[in-house]
């Protein structure tokens, strides 16, 4: 039997300059979207396009920075996830089930038809014009259960996401994250800090949740066309929730419950897992899954963990692609923008995929 195929949403954090820059061209429907994304953006889309590129003027240390600032990270991993979406979708290939992280969330339900592409756009805008005002904040990976962090937290600090039973990520004001990042390290624990400037998913955004309803109140919100497993909710999102206002604004401040939610959804379905976003962190999560270690799911990421150039985007796509065909998906072939050789694949006689040359 065919397994269906279920979409993973990266969020901030897994930016990268150049992340699926090796689409931008060679496929027709990424291409179509990101340029798509650059127009909503309006005046500042060409300069989010460009520091995408590369081409900002500066580099190294200096553009990884700007990478981090929320005026860069949201509009491109919601733009890219939305884009790396289009691209499956235009292989004829419908989803069982969506989930995202964070701002990945937000590219899940504009997939499954909670929202349109141009309300998202606006939504970033308005969530970078509201962040532009909060608390610098901090959040901190670490290598620990909630439950074995929670004698460790302090003032402000809360936990911010649970990724997986041995990952939680822990947010709140950068000196108290600090704070609790060296009582960590003394105690043996395994930490990092997470490339972000704000404390998103703590109470130290719940200022910009109140400037954000607003915005997300004008906007059409329906019921998903597609099963979207909520990491907001720890589970599927339902018709209630995806029209609400509200639960949507407090995203910002409320905990991220991947795991849940991927569990419930490994639980409902066997299914590749297609990682749609740069770095592969949610891939190397749900292959220690259980469901995923016993062989009733797979991964399969859409993007390289570390790109050495932007080829390297096409040829993990393309590879993508190919196992689709060998688990018995059939991707269709489109016509590449401008005329420029830039199928994902071509199906076989036998179902299988036989790649394209793709001409940088």
């Amino acid at each position: 039997m065919t397994r269906p195929i279920a979409l993973m949403f990266p969020g901030q954090g897994a930016q990268q300059v150049l992340m699926a820059a090796g689409l931008y061209g060679p496929n027709a429907a990424f291409t179509e979207a990101m340029d798509e994304a650059f127009a909503l953006f309006g005046p500042e889309g060409a300069a989010i396009r460009a520091d995408w590129l590369g081409e900002g003027g500066t580099g190294g240390r200096a553009a990884m920075d700007r990478f981090d600032d929320v005026t860069r990270a949201q509009p491109l991993l919601y733009s890219v996830g939305y884009a790396l979406g289009r691209a499956v979708l235009d292989l004829g290939l419908e989803p069982a089930a969506l989930v995202g992280h964070s701002v990945g969330e937000l590219v899940a339900a504009t997939l499954a038809g909670v929202l349109d592409f141009e309300d998202g756009v606006a939504l970033i805008r308005d969530r970078i014009d509201v962040l532009a005002d909060s608390a610098p904040g901090a959040m901190l990976a670490v290598a620990a259960s909630a439950a074995d962090l929670t004698p460790y937290l302090r003032g402000d600090v809360v936990v911010g996401a649970v990724n997986a039973p041995w990952q939680t990520l822990l947010a709140g004001p950068a000196e108290e994250v600090d704070a609790v990042r060296v009582d960590l390290r003394a105690n043996g624990f395994t930490c990092r800090l997470a490339r972000s400037r704000q404390a998103f998913h703590s109470p130290a955004l719940d200022g910009a949740v109140e400037g954000t309803v607003l915005a997300w109140s004008r906007i059409d919100l329906r019921a998903p066309r597609l099963p979207v497993y909520s990491a907001g909710l720890g589970g599927p999102l339902t018709a209630d929730h995806a029209r609400d206002p509200e639960f949507w604004a407090r995203q910002l401040s409320g905990p991220v419950l991947f795991w849940p939610a991927l569990d419930r959804l490994l639980r409902d379905h066997d299914v590749l897992l297609l990682e749609a976003g740069a770095g592969q962190g949610l891939s190397a999560l749900a292959r220690r899954h259980p469901a995923v270690v016993e062989g009733r799911s797979a991964v399969v990421p859409l993007l390289p963990a570390r790109p050495r150039d932007v080829a390297d985007d096409l040829a993990v796509f393309d590879a993508a692609v190919e196992r689709l065909g060998a688990e018995g998906h059939a991707p269709r072939v489109r016509a590449a923008v401008g005329g420029r050789a830039s199928r994902a694949g071509d199906v076989a006689a036998d179902g299988g995929v036989r790649l394209q040359a793709h001409p940088q």
